[in-house]
């Protein structure tokens, strides 16, 4: 259908359905949902040329506080307004929310009369990404999964305690258990039933190991898709749970004595008609794209590491012996590995990139994902490593990933296969906010130091 008929359409069931309002949202760099509701006597004229709206949402980090170190954006800039244009294909009905109209939007800019993407937006550095990808005549297809814990908390109950001691859903380590899925069943069942009408289908969703942790998987689908329902999933468990008395936690690890939460990201390519990834001759069912894509992605795992370890808490979920794996690895159905190869059928054969935590922003994530895939298959590059066996059995002269986010972030800021990806305005403005967010770490008096020198030294 042509775009001003799709528009025309849109526009009529939007007027056509209940109330006064639209719901409009863009991601900030951290991949928070931040939004407006408009009425719809506005809504037209947003549809036909975008809307404004301050860029202070890529200038402040995700308390709101603005960050210093900036160039694109910033306090010597007065945070202006913006154009955001809406994306149609993202129209959907909140289910929760009276079946308000909603649509994901993102920045543009001018350069020289011309309307095109604004470089720092996470959704257009993934289009970015893409528009690569169809060059090479391959369709990324991705699929996220999430682990999270939820806690009998609201935002004033955890605001009262200060961030200490949140109270677990439930108790106990009881990874797949029915038993623990029957005790929030009205919650579970209202995340299946309600995301699935807001266009964000599970596949499935059990228990993991920890209290009151959980894990869904999303349904595959091609990659812009993907990373928007990821984005949407997080906010609307969030938005879901309140109404159960729950808070969701994405946070990469929120306690030294639990494993963390990982945001593992499913990929394979199409040329539209079949499965590049798999090849029943191939090495363990693998095609050679795929092993030029998996070799990429072993490259490429460090110098892109902010964009799976975005916070300076990422890295405390980088723990040896717990599930995250901690070296650039590849293994056959390995989930030790940072890279788990499913040679399936021809449908299923996948490539799993483990390393992310749930705390990423999922544009950033997977546009880091395919761009190194794809910069492996650009290149030819060869799959030399070996698979590893059992936990990094075969790893022993890898080296270890950094422990700490200033260390990736300097890589990436130094990296030139991150500037030929994704722009140099992106790395610099995504590198800055890194920084920051280490520098208020590195201001910050914690517990932990008040209790092992407060009486002591």
């Amino acid at each position: 259908m042509p775009v001003a008929a799709t528009a025309a359409r849109i526009a009529a069931a939007v007027r056509n359905s209940p109330g006064h309002r639209v719901k409009v949202a863009v991601t900030d760099i951290d991949g928070v949902l931040r939004g407006k509701y408009i009425h719809k006597d506005k809504f037209d004229s947003a549809l036909e040329g975008g809307f404004g709206f301050c860029t202070v949402v890529y200038g402040w980090d995700c308390h709101d506080q603005c960050y210093d170190n900036t160039t694109s954006t910033g306090w010597h800039k007065g945070f202006p307004d913006a154009t955001v244009r809406l994306d149609l294909g993202t129209h959907r009905r909140v289910p929760w929310d009276d079946g308000v109209d909603f649509f994901l939007g993102e920045f543009v800019t001018d350069r020289g009369g011309r309307s095109v993407p604004w470089p720092l937006d996470a959704r257009q550095v993934l289009k970015r990404v893409l528009k690569r990808a169809a060059k090479l005549g391959v369709t990324p297809m991705c699929g996220l999964e999430y682990e999270w814990f939820n806690f009998l908390e609201t935002p004033q109950s955890w605001a009262d305690k200060r961030g200490a001691d949140p109270a677990p859903l439930t108790p106990g380590m009881f990874g797949y258990s029915l038993l623990r899925a029957n005790h929030s069943r009205g919650y579970l069942s209202a995340l299946f039933d309600e995301m699935k009408a807001f266009g964000v289908p599970i596949e499935s969703l059990h228990t993991e190991t920890g209290p009151g942790v959980f894990e869904a998987a999303i349904v595959f689908s091609d990659a812009l898709e993907a990373a928007d329902r990821g984005v949407l999933f997080k906010a609307g468990a969030k938005e879901i749970a309140s109404r159960f008395g729950i808070m969701p936690s994405f946070m990469a690890k929120w306690s030294q004595q639990y494993p963390g939460c990982s945001g593992h990201c499913h990929q394979s390519l199409s040329d539209g008609k079949k499965n590049l990834f798999h090849d029943p001759r191939g090495r363990h069912g693998m095609s050679k794209l795929f092993e030029s894509y998996l070799a990429g992605q072993l490259e490429g795992l460090l110098e892109f590491a902010p964009m799976f370890w975005p916070t300076v808490n990422s890295y405390k979920r980088l723990v040896d012996g717990f599930w995250a794996p901690v070296k650039p690895t590849w293994g056959i159905d390995n989930r030790t590995a940072s890279f788990r190869v499913i040679a399936g059928s021809p449908k299923s054969t996948r490539l799993e990139t483990r390393c992310p935590g749930a705390d990423i922003n999922p544009y950033l994530a997977i546009a880091a994902c395919i761009a190194a895939g794809l910069d492996g298959i650009e290149r030819k590059a060869k799959l030399a490593a070996a698979p590893i066996t059992g936990t990094n059995a075969g790893a022993e002269n890898i080296a270890r990933a950094p422990r700490t986010l200033i260390e990736t972030t300097r890589i990436f800021r130094a990296s030139e296969r991150a500037r030929d990806w994704f722009g140099d305005e992106f790395v610099d403005h995504f590198a800055a906010t890194r920084e920051w967010e280490w520098r208020q770490w590195q201001d910050a008096v914690t517990d932990w130091e008040r209790r092992r020198y407060f009486e002591i030294i």
